[in-house]
């Protein structure tokens, strides 16, 4: 049987398995059997949607499978993917579902759920809709129904209230360039910065079902550089398609990605007496510039596996206050389990009007470390440990970094490729050793 759920729900093209109403109809049918029998009554179920043409339809396929199951359905419509996690939560009900594919193209589009603490539904019951999924027996009505939206506005709202009470107490008047990436943002971002009384100027903001993240938003930052300079504004930030990340450009026009982030706001919770295990959680493909920058305060960097459900996972074995990713995905467990990038925005901007400092001066400290990515192709997967030219070529790397670089080697979960990572203070160096090693893997597994 083929896993369909990969690290933020399941994915793929709209209109093609897994996402055709038959199949859609299947999973919103086996999460409202799944909860009615954990329950033991009908569940209510929360869904939205981000601005892709294909969403409303898939958001009906998948209500008229729970309703068919007896669940209780809501839709809030358009809304970042935070926003229905905080709903579920908010009002009490079972579910949150989220219909998104987050950065990618319109053409695809993707289903998410949430459990009312806003974690992501477990690997058993993604197996089990998995079965459904296979199971020529699973019945699910046939009729499509039209999802209910007739709280949507109600539901928003609650949101956007949310987001406004967590900024009541900044009142920064910034300039700032927002680019919502034509996506899930696009109608409350200028909102909530505005409540601040920030000027706001939007970019990017007038979705057209297709245009969602195209040349835009937290992938596409060349637009927003230039908009911050010629608007001569504080700093822009650029949100992702469902918004549960954000990426910034400080005053000069320079990027300041997730590391840098999590670097300001760290630095921000310790001073205000949090960060009391001094832990921060990121990845493995987060900078050692960052690593480095939290040592010289006394806080470790714990790195887990790529992806927003590993760094969840860490957060909370951990009790850790903060963690995230590069890409801009930050996690703030105060607040909320998912990653919320206008959240993100108003804890930046409350650190800036703390400090009464530009965005540039709030990342010093910071020392993004030159890095370099070299692809091999590889006839077979094996455990790099198990190749002795491997590990002795890996070895005399990380010897010659002497502690002031650090090499990672794994492999591409979907192509016959292994990818050496190599960070240092000299390019040409790392270049060097990278394109080393990657010799001696392609030699020892082409």
């Amino acid at each position: 049987m083929k896993q369909l759920f990969g690290t933020d729900g399941i994915r793929g093209l709209a209109g093609e398995f897994p996402l055709d109403e038959k199949t859609v109809r299947i999973i919103g049918a086996s999460v409202a059997r799944q909860l009615r029998e954990t329950l033991g009554s009908a569940p209510q179920i929360v869904t939205g949607r981000d601005t892709r043409e294909s969403g409303a339809g898939i958001e009906s396929s998948f209500h008229s499978g729970a309703v068919a199951e007896g669940a209780k359905c809501f839709s809030a419509g358009v809304i970042t993917t935070p926003g229905v996690a905080f709903l579920a939560s908010h009002f009490d009900l079972d579910a949150g579902v989220v219909i998104s594919a987050s950065h990618n193209p319109f053409e695809d589009n993707g289903i998410k759920v949430f459990s009312p603490s806003g974690r992501k539904m477990d690997e058993a019951a993604e197996r089990r809709i998995e079965r459904d999924i296979h199971d020529d027996a699973f019945g699910t009505a046939t009729a499509e129904i039209m999802a209910d939206d007739s709280k949507a506005a109600e539901l928003r709202s609650a949101y956007v209230d949310h987001l406004k009470q967590m900024a009541a107490s900044v009142r920064p008047g910034f300039k700032i360039v927002a680019d919502c990436a034509n996506g899930a943002a696009s109608e409350i971002a200028a909102v909530i910065l505005e409540s601040l009384g920030a000027d706001v100027v939007t970019i990017n903001n007038a979705p057209d079902g297709r245009n969602i993240n195209k040349g835009c938003g937290s992938l596409h930052l060349e637009k927003l550089q230039a908009k911050v300079i010629e608007e001569s504004a504080d700093f822009g930030v650029a949100f992702d398609g469902d918004a549960d990340r954000a990426l910034f450009v400080n005053e000069a026009g320079a990027i300041v990605d997730g590391d840098a982030t999590l670097w300001i706001l760290s630095r921000y919770l310790k001073e205000h007496g949090k960060l009391a295990n001094s832990i921060v959680v990121a990845t493995v493909m987060s900078n050692i510039g960052l690593e480095l920058a939290l040592g010289s305060i006394g806080v470790k960097l714990v790195r887990a596996s790529v992806g927003d459900k590993y760094v969840l996972e860490e957060l909370l074995k951990s009790g850790s206050e903060i963690g995230g990713e590069q890409s801009g995905h930050i996690i703030y467990p105060d607040n909320s389990l998912v990653g919320d990038g206008i959240a993100t925005t108003l804890l930046v901007l409350g650190a800036m009007a703390e400090k009464g400092e530009p965005l540039s001066a709030m990342t010093k400290g910071f020392d993004k470390y030159p890095q370099i990515l070299v692809n091999t192709l590889v006839r077979e997967k094996r455990p790099f440990a198990d190749v002795p030219k491997i590990v002795t070529a890996a070895a005399e790397i990380e010897n010659e970094l002497d502690g002031k670089g650090r090499l990672l080697l794994r492999y591409s979960g979907t192509e016959n490729l292994a990818r050496v990572m190599i960070e240092g203070k000299d390019q040409t160096e790392i270049e060097n050793q990278a394109h080393r090693l990657a010799d001696v893997i392609r030699e020892a597994l082409a």
